[in-house]
């Protein structure tokens, strides 16, 4: 913490040479870390927040793990330590089985990805003539028994946000959804039409954005109209009859996203204002 070779020399002198650290740590916490520099081990007495605990440790550069830290709370401790461990889990996953499904899609020229994690168990078979609706086939598939445990806890969801929001993604959505694998059953409508009914799954899902203009992409662009000086009536009439055809051969462009966010009145006002 005080040498120069030191990874984390963050802590400068005062103008009398004197260091000043433990900002923001009560004196409780200090005076149960300090018991480190005489055993080597920090004994944690009831009373003492386990996270409070850790943000001392880590300002300190005292290593948080179980040779350390001794304590009657477990599940405090234990769930700290997980927190830690799924941090470099998840570290490992993004590289070796998520980041090669984004740089996939980002080679098509997505700007997103939407990634369901499927058991290595999992099997998915849809019928050509009768896929599942709801857009599932632009989701893509991973096949991993051991992201899929990972993501059954909501902690381990959480640290997955928080490091996909250190790498600088953005819209991240992590959670649990049903995924059609197969089709269980077909009922005919009246008039002959079929119906597929599929088996639906519980798996984790994963969805993040890496667009850097996400405001400007449902900007509604109008087609701009040439415009005149009215001193001359009639030639402001041949501009009124020549700016209506082109209205009519070349209708504003508009945003279909923005279409169907934008309510009936707004819409039907903006898709015809020159």
């Amino acid at each position: 913490m005080f040498g120069p070779g030191r990874e984390y020399n963050f802590t400068r002198p005062n103008e009398k040479g004197e260091y000043e650290i433990a900002e923001g740590i009560s004196a409780t916490v200090f005076r149960t870390v300090l018991d480190y520099y005489k055993t080597g081990i920090i004994n944690c007495p009831d009373g003492i927040s386990i996270p409070d605990l850790r943000d001392t440790c880590d300002y300190l550069c005292i290593n948080f793990d179980f040779n350390t830290i001794r304590c009657q709370d477990l599940s405090a401790l234990l769930h700290e330590l997980s927190n830690d461990g799924a941090h470099k889990q998840f570290d490992h996953y993004l590289e070796e089985l998520i980041l090669p499904i984004m740089v996939g899609c980002a080679k098509k020229g997505e700007r997103e990805c939407h990634i369901v994690v499927l058991t290595d168990e999992d099997s998915v078979d849809w019928d050509e003539d009768h896929p599942p609706p709801m857009g599932e086939e632009y989701s893509q598939i991973l096949y991993s028994s051991k992201l899929y445990r990972f993501f059954k806890y909501i902690e381990n969801r959480d640290v997955a946000k928080t490091v996909l929001k250190e790498r600088g993604l953005k819209n991240i959505r992590i959670g649990i959804e049903g995924y059609p694998t197969c089709k269980e059953k077909i009922k005919r409508r009246p008039g002959g039409r079929s119906e597929v009914i599929y088996n639906y799954v519980q798996r984790p899902f994963i969805q993040m954005s890496w667009e850097k203009e996400e405001g400007k992409s449902r900007h509604v662009d109008f087609q701009c109209v040439r415009s005149k000086s009215l001193t001359n009536l009639v030639a402001a009439a041949e501009d009124v009859l020549e700016d209506q055809e082109i209205l009519m051969h070349h209708p504003p462009q508009v945003d279909e996203l923005d279409r169907l966010n934008a309510p009936l009145s707004q819409m039907a006002s903006n898709d015809f204002q020159d």
